[in-house]
Formats: structure tokens, sequence, C-alpha cells
């Protein structure tokens, strides 16, 4: 907690209030670590609490967004969100873009074992707004943003709501040549650690005992892509998840499974593709279904990572390495092509001069 020395240059200006209707533990958090979260927003207010009042010292401007900022948080409480540093850095970002946090961060998906599925983000918020409102969604962005965790919630919540009658959950299993074929086992047994993550986040998200009599009677059904050719799939809700490792041909082929009463959902990370050669089906399918209606593209980006505040530096850290590698690589490509340029124009003097 700051020691109450008002920070000097502009004038300060002092705000006192009560919380009222929430435990203060839940508001600032265990040996008031929401608190110092709070400070580090705002580093040039001075937060005080006693007991439930909390006065705030400091420039004007950040004083009114520190207030705010704390009712928020006072309102996602009362909604019965448990608050974290997450919760608190994104109110603020939420805050500065002209949202309410408390609308965002409170829309809870579905209840598993006690626990809330939601969106923390506002690029979270669009993504299930968009599946709610499509009838094919791409999720693309970077790893931690919950682009498969928050499809797989919303799967859940269609089978629980009986808007649709199953859960198809797909994916790429790139490496089903020579690798695969060097573990033991059946067919099955080979594919299965490439889809275990989709069956770790069912458990999560229904009740364990459950889901293997789920997964025997077809309500939910957990295969490689390979599996969907062929087939049209009525009245389900499906997720193809690591979409970056398909082929142009196979994303072609998922799309048109399409059947009446079914939700789409494709996820995946363009900077982590793994195919060995050949163009990504993901990259290609932003560019041919871009301006179809009732297909929705949301790009999530490190703003929207929710796992430790690490990945998201992270992956801007790669974002950037990437962008200067592309650049230094259109250099020599001009490069070349300008000394390319200049022999055939040498060539051509000669050849002139030979006449």
């Amino acid at each position: 907690m700051s020691d109450g020395t008002p920070t000097p240059g502009a004038p300060n200006e002092r705000v006192e209030f009560e919380i009222d209707g929430v435990a203060m533990v839940r508001l600032l958090g265990p040996q008031d670590r929401l608190l110092t979260t709070l400070e580090h927003q705002y580093p040039d207010v001075v937060v005080l609490v006693r007991g439930n009042q909390v006065t705030l010292e400091g420039p004007a401007a950040q004083v009114e967004a520190a207030g705010r900022l704390v009712a928020e948080l006072v309102e996602l409480v009362k909604k019965g969100v448990d608050l974290g540093p997450g919760e608190v850095t994104t109110s603020r970002r939420i805050l500065d873009s002209g949202g309410a946090p408390a609308d965002v961060l409170s829309q809870a998906i579905l209840t598993a074992r006690g626990k809330a599925i939601r969106p923390k983000t506002l690029g979270q918020k669009a993504y299930v707004d968009a599946i709610d409102d499509h009838t094919i969604t791409f999720g693309i962005g970077p790893a931690g943003t919950g682009k498969t965790y928050l499809a797989m919630a919303k799967a859940v919540q269609a089978l629980q709501r009986k808007e649709v009658d199953r859960i198809i959950l797909s994916r790429p299993a790139i490496e089903a040549g020579e690798r695969l074929g060097f573990l033991p086992g059946t067919l099955t047994d080979k594919i299965d650690p490439y889809l275990r993550p989709l069956y770790d986040a069912l458990n999560e998200m229904m009740d364990p005992e459950l889901v293997p009599k789920l997964l025997a009677a077809g309500t939910v059904e957990v295969a490689p892509l390979a599996y969907m050719r062929g087939r049209t799939l009525n009245n389900s809700f499906v997720v193809l998840d690591e979409a970056q490792n398909t082929t142009p041909e196979q994303m072609k082929m998922f799309l048109t499974r399409l059947g009446f009463g079914t939700k789409m959902v494709v996820t995946g990370d363009i900077t982590q593709i793994d195919l060995p050669a050949g163009a990504s089906g993901l990259q290609l399918v932003t560019r041919v279904l871009d301006d179809i209606d009732d297909i929705e593209f949301i790009r999530l980006t490190s703003d929207d990572v929710v796992r430790h505040s690490l990945v998201g530096r992270i992956v801007d850290a790669y974002t950037k390495y990437d962008a200067e590698k592309q650049a230094r690589a259109h250099e020599r490509r001009e490069a070349a092509e300008f000394a390319n340029r200049a022999d055939r124009r040498k060539g051509m003097g000669k050849g002139m001069g030979k006449r």
C-alpha cells in the first residue's frame, strides 16, 4: 500500500468514498494484492484503504480514472466475478477504450465445478458474441487468448440448452506420417495424444463421469480432421482446432461439411504453422471468405492473452521478430531485383554496342 505521500508537480485532488455491499477482501485480494495492481495502473495516485473507506489522491485526471476503475471492480464483485490481477488490468484497458468492464467480464457462458467460464477481454467478448451471431466464426490469434477454450464452452452451453444434438471437436493430425507411425498401439492410440487437449477441456467443463457416456453415445465426438471427409454435419456444434495446420484442400473440405442447424468455430494461430510445406488453409481462407455474410473473422492479439503476463510479452517479442525478419527478407528481394534489372540493362547495352 502507498505511504500517503502526494506526488509533486500538478495540483493534487483528494477523493474519499466508502465501499458498501462487498467484502473488502474480495475487492483488494489476499495481502492487498489487487490494491497493488491498482496502484501500478495509476502510479501517480496514492491509494489509502481504512476499513471500507478508500481515499485516492493525486493528479485530478488520474484520480478520476482510478475512481471509475474502483467502481467497476466493485460492480464486478457484486456480480460474482472473482477478481485477480488480470481482471484489474483488463478492466483498466476496457475503460480506456470506452467500454464497461462489468458488462464485458460478468457474462458467464457456463459454470463448471463452481467456476464460471466467461470472456475476460474485449477481444474475447467480441469473439463470444460473434459465435452467437454467426453460423461460422474464425478465432485467429496467439497462444493463451482463449480461442479453443471459449469455443468449447459455447459448444457445451449449446448442448446443455438443447440448441444442438451433438458436439464435434476436431484437429488436423499433421504428424500422421512417419513420426506417428513409430508410436505404439492402434491408429486411435497414435492419434489420441494430439486430441488430448480437447479431452482435457471437456473434462473441465462437464462432469468427468458424464463425458465417457456422451463419447460412447456419439453425443460428443473428438476426431481427427481426416474423419470429417464425406460427412454432412447437421444439428451440431463443430469446433476445428489448430486450423493453421490444415491445407487449403482440408479447410474447404471441412467447411463444406456444414449442414442444417449447425454452427462451426475454427480456431488457429497463423504464427505457429507446422505444415511441412505449402500454404496454410487458415491463411488462405481469410482472403477467400472474408466478404461472405454469416461468416465472421475475429483476430485476437496479445492484449487478449489471459495466461501469465509473460505470455503476452513473449507473443509481442516474437511478433516484432517476425516483422523484422519479413522486412529484411523484403529488402533482400528488392536488392536482388534491382541487381537483376541492372544486369539486364547492362546486357542490353552490350547488345546495342555490338550492332
